[in-house]
């Protein structure tokens, strides 16, 4: 057979408009962006502060280079563990409260390999359906059990922890924001819940921090819940505006980590310019409370806006999924804004459950006013809200039918 399946499996994902492709960005990463020599409005970065081209992360980079070099020539556990390892571990542990943290490569390698070495067979792992690709595939290959419940449903999640007296170990875990959707968990009462079955409680709060609590912590500070939660995943991809990823938690917890974490043990150490460049990104979120502010004001004005054309949008981060349905449907319109020079790809199957496909807007600090009204009338000329409107009638008189059969 040979690779014959390859261009089959092409051929058909071209077929359900799902084949993908990259653009190339010929700029920095800000509000406008270049492709091709144009110039883009882009709504789809998860560079939600505004960092990623900042000037002091850059220059603090560079100043890295000069001290460190770039490379680290081999793992933590080896001579990869370098000076500014430390110092990035040590704020990490500090801005989330808690006693020691752990940097991995990304985040994705974050949350893969706490979940391999904290749960195995004879244990219990139980996330939310709608839980980032990481999480999933790191219940999946830990050898735990492994049991989803419904979005946000405490009850079943709670119903699910009652039948798991026969496991080792359990453990919950769950986004704190979700990446495709933009809405939030019920982390309170999924702590509750958690602790009242003596479970491990682990949240991914990768796109709430620098985005949620008055400090820009994370969603363990929006909910008070320091010191509550074992086990905090975080990403420096995003707000942060730099690349890789976090477990802050106890030291023994790290410890452990350490030890056990195989996405830890056997891959190359950051290197040092990218821990310079985290430290300066979480520094200027700790001293220029102004970008928060600005973010927020930014997603009320959104919020204010799109509710002038449907109040169903759910607007509650910086993520606003505006839902299409059919995956070429998505792309069209997506091809559409492009045409317009508005950057906000199509998010389709395996992304999202089919059906669902979706334009992903991501805002940004960095946004003005005058960025946001340009998105809401593109859309508007598109004739993104007509079809909304035409898809949900049309929604509505199926399950109207469905009633009366």
């Amino acid at each position: 057979m040979g690779i014959e399946f390859i261009l089959d499996e092409l051929h058909t994902l071209k077929d359900r408009t799902l084949l993908r492709e990259c653009k190339t960005i010929e700029s920095p990463q800000d509000p406008y962006i270049q492709i091709n020599g144009k110039s883009y409005l882009s709504f789809c970065s998860n560079n939600y502060l505004g960092l990623a081209n900042h000037l002091k992360i850059k220059q603090a980079a560079i100043a890295a280079i000069h001290q460190y070099g770039w490379g680290t020539g081999a793992s933590r556990l080896v001579s990869g563990n370098m000076t500014p390892h430390q110092e990035l571990e040590k704020k990490i542990a500090e801005f989330k409260g808690t006693r020691d943290a752990l940097l991995f490569p990304t985040g994705y390698m974050a949350n893969l390999g706490a979940l391999c070495a904290l749960v195995s067979k004879g244990d219990i792992v139980v996330g939310d359906k709608l839980n980032h690709a990481s999480i999933i595939d790191g219940c999946r290959q830990s050898g735990a059990t492994f049991r989803v419940y419904p979005h946000n449903n405490v009850s079943q999640l709670e119903s699910l922890l009652q039948r798991s007296s026969m496991y080792r170990r359990k453990l919950v875990v769950t986004d704190s924001v979700f990446s495709m959707d933009g809405d939030t968990a019920p982390l309170p009462e999924i702590v509750r819940i958690a602790r009242k079955y003596d479970a491990i409680i682990m949240v991914d709060d990768a796109h709430a921090t620098g985005v949620f609590g008055k400090q820009g912590k994370g969603m363990i500070e929006h909910y008070g819940l320091e010191g509550k939660v074992d086990v905090i995943m975080g990403s420096f991809s995003k707000a942060i505006g730099s690349i890789g990823g976090f477990i802050a938690g106890s030291k023994d917890i790290i410890d452990f980590l350490k030890n056990k974490a195989r996405t830890f043990i056997y891959t190359t150490a950051l290197p040092p310019a990218v821990c310079a460049a985290s430290l300066a990104g979480l520094t200027l979120i700790q001293e220029d409370a102004s970008l928060l502010d600005k973010l927020w004001e930014n997603i009320r004005y959104l919020k204010s806006q799109l509710s002038k054309f449907r109040n169903t949008i759910a607007v509650e981060s910086p993520i606003v999924p505006l839902i299409v349905g059919s995956a070429e449907d998505a792309v069209n319109l997506s091809t559409k804004l492009y045409e317009n020079g508005i950057l906000i790809p199509a998010i389709r199957p395996p992304t999202v459950s089919p059906g669902t496909s979706r334009l992903r807007i991501s805002l940004m600090a960095t946004h003005t006013e005058g960025d946001i009204n340009r998105l809401i009338d593109t859309l508007k000329d598109i004739g993104f809200f007509t079809y909304e409107n035409a898809r949900d009638s049309s929604a509505a008189k199926l399950q109207s039918d469905e009633k009366k059969h």
